[in-house]
C-alpha cells in the first residue's frame, strides 16, 4: 500500500543481519521511488554503477589498493616477537599458585641457602689447605665470608608471597647468576681451568634443575658455559677447556630435560587433583555443584554477611516429577532434571549458585538487594520450572530463608526446608518466605 511505503522511507527497518537473518534490501529504484528523507536528513545519493574502467588505468587501481591495505608488517618481526613472548612465558612461568606449592618453594630456597652455606665454608677450608695459586687469597676468602653472612639474607624476604608472581623466578635468576660470577672470579684467582672451583657450577645446575622451568634452565647453563669460555678459558683454549665447556653443555641439557619432566609430573598432579575436586563438587546427572559445594559456598555467604553483605537460599522442591517417573520411566524423570536444572541457571546471575541436593530437590544460593528481593527471585525460579515442566504437569514449591549474620548452616538450611514443606502443604506451586 502506497502509505506502508511512506512509513517504511521515513522510520527504516533495522537490519538483523548479523543475527544472522536474511534481510531484503530495497533497489536504489524503490527508495528513489519514494522521493522521501527523513526530516533534517540529506538526500541520499544513488549507489554509483562504478568508474569507467577505460578512464582508469592498471597502475592507479594498483596504487589505490596498496594505499587501502596499509604498510604491510614483516612477517619476521612478528615471528621474532612471538618468539620473544613465548620465550618470557617460559622464563617467569609462575611457580605457587596455592600455599602448599609456595611452602614447598620456601623450603627449597632455605635448601639453597644451606647449600651456598656449605660450599662456602669448603672454599674457605679449601684456600685455607691447597698449594694453588688461591691458597690464603684474600679476595677468595672475602668472597666466601661474603657468600656466609649475606645468603641467609635471603630468608628474610617475603618468599611466600614472592612465589606466587614474577619476582619468584627473578630472585633464582639472580642467586644463579652472582653464584656464577662468584665461582668464575674463584677460579680465575685460583689459578684458572685448573682450579677445581668451576665443579661449583655443576652444583649450581643441578639446583636449577629442581627449581626452574626448562627455558631458565637453558638460559642459565647457556650463560654459565659462555661465561666459563670468555673469563676463564679464552685466550688460551686447551683441549681439557674444549672437554670442560661439552659436559657443561651436556649436562645443561640433562638438567633441562629433568626439569620438565618435573613440570609435566607437577602439571599431571594438578589436573588430576582440580578434577577430582570438580567430580566432588558436580551433581553427575545434571552437571551442576552438588550439596557439598553448595554448603560450602552457603558457609561463605554466612560469613560475608557479617560485612552486610545480603543472600537468600531458595529450595525448590518439584511437585508432580514422580508422575513423570511412572508415566515415562527414569529416562524421562533425569531428562526433567536436567531441564530444571539448566531452567535455573537461567533464571540467575553468573555469581549465584544453583545446586541439586539431591532426588528432586533444588537449592539456590543468591544475592539480594532492595531492589530485587528473595521473593522476586523466588517468583522467578517458580516460573521458570513451571514453563519447562509445563507439558508433564511439573511445578515447584519454593522456600526462601534470608541469611543473617552469625547463621548457623544448619540451621539455616532447617528454616529454608520448613519454608518450602509449608508451601508443598498448601498445594504446591507457590512460595513461601521465612526470615528467622
Amino acid at each position: 500500500m502506497p502509505w506502508c511505503r511512506c512509513i517504511h522511507a521515513v522510520y527504516p527497518a533495522r537490519s538483523r543481519a548479523r543475527h544472522g537473518r536474511n534481510v531484503a534490501h530495497r533497489t536504489p529504484s524503490a527508495r528513489g521511488a519514494t522521493g522521501l528523507t527523513r526530516r533534517g536528513d540529506a538526500a541520499v545519493k544513488e549507489r554509483s554503477r562504478g568508474a569507467d574502467p577505460d578512464l582508469v588505468s592498471e597502475r592507479a587501481a594498483t596504487d589505490r589498493r596498496a594505499a587501502a591495505s596499509g604498510p604491510e608488517v614483516p612477517r619476521q618481526a612478528g615471528s621474532l616477537r612471538g618468539l620473544g613472548i613465548a620465550l618470557c612465558d617460559g622464563l617467569y612461568r609462575p611457580l605457587a599458585e596455592d600455599d602448599d606449592r609456595a611452602a614447598y618453594w620456601v623450603r627449597h630456597v632455605r635448601a639453597g641457602v644451606l647449600l651456598s652455606e656449605v660450599s662456602a665454608l669448603a672454599v674457605v677450608g679449601y684456600a685455607l689447605v691447597t698449594t694453588s695459586p688461591g691458597r690464603d687469597n684474600p679476595y677468595l676468602l672475602a668472597m666466601a665470608g661474603l657468600v656466609i653472612v649475606g645468603v641467609p639474607g635471603l630468608l628474610l624476604l617475603p618468599l611466600a608471597q614472592m612465589m606466587r608472581d614474577r619476582r619468584g623466578p627473578t630472585l633464582f635468576y639472580l642467586w644463579t647468576l652472582a653464584t656464577t660470577a662468584l665461582v668464575l672470579v674463584g677460579t680465575r684467582l685460583d689459578g684458572g681451568p685448573s682450579s677445581p672451583l668451576d665443579a661449583l657450577l655443576f652444583l649450581t645446575l643441578t639446583y636449577m634443575a629442581v627449581a626452574y622451568s626448562p627455558h631458565g634452565v637453558v638460559a642459565m647453563g647457556s650463560i654459565m658455559t659462555l661465561s666459563y669460555l670468555m673469563f676463564v678459558e679464552l685466550p688460551g683454549l686447551t683441549t681439557s677447556g674444549l672437554f670442560f665447556l661439552a659436559v657443561m653443555g651436556f649436562f645443561t641439557l640433562i638438567c633441562a630435560m629433568a626439569s620438565a619432566n618435573s613440570w609435566a609430573a607437577h602439571d599431571r598432579q594438578v589436573f588430576l587433583i582440580r578434577t577430582q575436586e570438580t567430580l566432588a563438587s558436580t551433581d553427575p546427572l545434571t552437571g551442576i555443584p552438588n550439596r557439598r559445594a553448595f554448603l560450602d559456598r552457603l558457609g561463605a555467604a554466612v560469613s560475608a554477611a557479617a560485612w552486610g553483605h545480603q543472600a537468600v537460599v531458595c529450595l525448590v522442591d518439584l511437585d508432580g516429577f514422580k508422575a513423570v517417573n511412572d508415566a515415562g520411566g527414569h529416562a524421562a524423570g533425569d531428562a526433567m532434571l536436567i531441564a530444571v536444572g539448566s531452567a535455573l541457571g537461567g533464571a540467575v546471575r553468573e555469581t549465584d549458585t544453583v545446586a541439586r541436593l539431591g532426588g528432586d530437590e533444588f537449592a539456590v544460593l543468591a544475592d539480594v538487594s532492595a531492589a530485587f528481593s528473595g521473593e522476586q527471585l523466588a517468583e522467578r525460579l517458580r516460573g521458570a520450572v513451571a514453563h519447562v515442566g509445563r507439558s508433564a504437569g511439573v511445578t515447584a514449591s519454593l522456600g526462601v530463608a534470608e541469611v543473617e549474620p552469625g547463621d548457623d548452616v544448619e540451621d539455616l538450611m532447617h528454616r529454608a526446608d520448613a519454608a518450602m514443606y509449608r508451601s508443598k502443604t498448601a498445594g504446591g506451586n507457590r512460595i513461601t518466605s521465612q526470615a528467622f
